[in-house]
């Protein structure tokens, strides 16, 4: 009995697939949730260009852990007030410096919108409570240091299905072109039919093209039911209609023919079945966990959001966003697209080097 539960149990610990579903998955999540749990509420702020820099209101607001300054010109930081990419706009003048003016020397006036009515209690509640303990500390005689004023514009509302849905479908994308390529292309090399379509007058491009032509249109198939489902079901934001819809599904095709290039290089490297799904999760747990899926990747630590900003799920998601919900044209997503093609160069150079008929 011993004998057998020592040879199970090395057995187990050469079992790559073991390895990783059973110690690397849960290592993992443990790693990125603890990350965010370590955070706190993360507040994004744009301050309007005259404010005054000087006084102890920035100074004070700038230090708090909980405000990501966004540093964009004024119009730039309207658009995104009223998109719900930032939660407030903060202006602070000077009013009076004299100590028996009974006029407090600043005036706060916060911007906030509609899009995010969720966190701008937060916002306001953070300005008061800084001012608050400016008049404690700094202005003991005065009533106030600042007085506050708090304005609202009207905005879109930012549904959590306009965030949920582009990550989820990226990520199909993501699996299906890699697990599913790796594993069939490699069941057709060991069961020799690659072989026999080698000995066919067909060219080599259009087998693998062929495959790659059946795997598109089943996830284009698969991509508009999940963005109906979500359109009629969630209200997830369609900006311009059919339109954003046949945009989403060409930035999925784009998207989708570059992790196929992933499953290629895995299908060739790979030395048997089992060793699949480790290298496979190697690429897609990562992006799965840290390309903006489930979570922003502002709430991320700093040093970790530049390496989840350039992964090839990250760019998806980003674009997928801007088009469904900002309406976003493919020369404002550029930088994003840009990034797709990128992966998409190296990752069939890489391709065209290790792909085996054999």
């Amino acid at each position: 009995m011993m004998a057998v539960a020592r040879a199970s149990f090395i057995a187990i610990l050469k079992s790559p697939s073991a390895v990783v579903f059973s110690i690397a998955f849960p290592l993992a999540f443990i790693l990125v949730f603890g990350f965010i749990g370590q955070n706190q509420v993360l507040l994004k702020v744009g301050f309007a260009p005259q404010t005054d820099v000087h006084s102890p209101i920035y100074r004070a607001l700038v230090q708090i852990p909980a405000l990501k300054i966004v540093r964009e010109p004024q119009q730039q930081l309207l658009a995104d007030l009223q998109k719900g990419r930032i939660d407030g706009i903060l202006e602070i003048d000077s009013m009076s410096t004299h100590p028996a003016d009974p006029v407090p020397p600043y005036h706060v006036s916060v911007l906030l919108s509609t899009a995010n009515a969720g966190t701008a209690p937060v916002l306001e509640g953070v300005v008061s409570n800084t001012i608050y303990r400016i008049d404690s500390t700094l202005f003991p005689n005065r009533q106030s240091v600042a007085k506050l004023e708090v304005k609202q514009i009207p905005g879109r509302r930012y549904k959590p299905i306009d965030f949920i849905l582009p990550g989820m479908l990226g990520f199909a994308l993501l699996s299906a072109g890699i697990f599913g390529t790796a594993f069939v292309f490699f069941n057709l090399r060991q069961t020799l039919v690659l072989k026999r379509f080698f000995a066919t007058p067909i060219k080599k491009g259009y087998i693998v093209l062929g495959e790659a032509i059946a795997r598109v249109v089943f996830q284009m198939l698969n991509a508009i039911i999940i963005i109906a489902l979500g359109y009629f079901v969630f209200g997830f934001t369609l900006y311009h209609g059919w339109i954003t819809v046949l945009e989403m599904l060409l930035l999925s095709f784009v998207a989708l023919t570059v992790f196929m290039g992933f499953g290629f290089i895995i299908s060739s490297i790979a030395r048997n079945e089992s060793s699949i799904p480790p290298l496979a999760n190697i690429v897609t747990l990562p992006q799965f966990l840290l390309a903006g899926t489930f979570f922003p990747i502002d709430v991320l630590p700093g040093w970790l959001q530049p390496i989840c900003r350039i992964m090839p799920l990250s760019y998806l998601n980003t674009a997928l966003r801007s088009v469904a919900f900002e309406g976003a044209s493919f020369q404002q997503i550029a930088g994003p697209l840009l990034g797709i093609l990128v992966w998409g160069i190296v990752i069939y150079a890489v391709t065209f080097r290790v792909f085996r008929w054999d």
